[in-house]
């Protein structure tokens, strides 16, 4: 007798149900302003701080408002370039274009094309960070791993195209991705810390290790399929989510330290 094919493993483009949860997280307003790269290696910024890094965003030092509102166009249009090209492909004329200045506006503001760049990483990781405060904030211990995963990946899979040439850049600029890396471990130190609380105990050395591991699976993971796109599943498919968080659950033994039944 012929088996019956099991639908959960036809593969299916994520739909507009499966991500709409998500939708608080990633699609956050504009931000108004870059952080510096070295002001994100430390989260533990005053108020009067942030203002100062805020000052200080990669590029020229900028002192008038129209100055920062050009800035931020610059920024977004390439953010919106980079939907359809390669960064590689995108040149600074058109890129000026496409945002309404001239190729003497965008040298106004930046000194080359990679410290354009580093501005753009510099509101991703102020946006990611804003992202990651309002997941904890508002998901419960039961859904946490899955939106969490289910939006990481909703996010790098539309912006695909910028996280590649960041990765590319950190091929031959290795400190470039300090600040990154600062992130990543952050978000793992806030997660430790709520597993934590669950527990009602410190994790373990090898607890809180392999929850940082499972972490280190899920944004490689991610990584590769924007680099290689090795298959079978790949990132713009629902399975892709599905079975990165089964396998992020199952590393960092999430459900059975915070004391939740697992799913059949």
């Amino acid at each position: 007798m012929r088996a019956t094919p099991d639908p959960r493993l036809k593969p299916a483009l994520i739909s507009s149900v499966t991500v709409r949860r998500f939708d608080d997280l990633v699609e956050a307003p504009p931000i108004a302003a870059a952080v510096p790269l070295e002001a994100l290696r430390s989260e533990s910024r005053t108020t009067s701080k942030m203002n100062d890094a805020l000052a200080a965003s990669p590029g020229r030092k900028i002192k008038q408002a129209r100055g920062r509102k050009t800035y931020d166009a610059l920024i977004a249009t390439g953010f919106k370039l980079l939907e359809n090209q390669e960064l590689e492909a995108i040149s600074i004329a058109e890129l000026a274009k496409a945002a309404g200045y001239s190729v003497g506006a965008f040298y106004a503001r930046f000194r080359s094309k990679d410290e354009f760049f580093d501005a753009m990483i510099a509101q991703h990781l102020d946006f990611r960070t804003r992202a990651r405060g309002r997941l904890f904030s508002r998901e419960p211990d039961e859904t946490l791993v899955d939106t969490m995963i289910g939006e990481l990946v909703r996010y790098y899979w539309k912006r695909r195209r910028f996280w590649r040439a960041a990765l590319i850049r950190s091929v031959r600029s290795p400190d470039f991705w300090e600040p990154l890396r600062h992130h990543g471990r952050m978000y793992a130190d806030m997660l430790i810390a709520r597993m934590s609380a669950k527990a009602q105990r410190p994790l373990t050395e090898t607890e809180q290790t392999n929850v940082r591991f499972a972490f280190q699976i899920a944004l490689g993971t991610i990584n590769n399929a924007i680099i290689n796109r090795p298959g079978p599943i790949m990132l713009g498919q629902t399975l892709f989510v599905a079975n990165l968080a089964r396998a992020f659950r199952l590393v960092s033994d999430y459900d059975n330290l915070t004391g939740i039944v697992p799913r059949r």
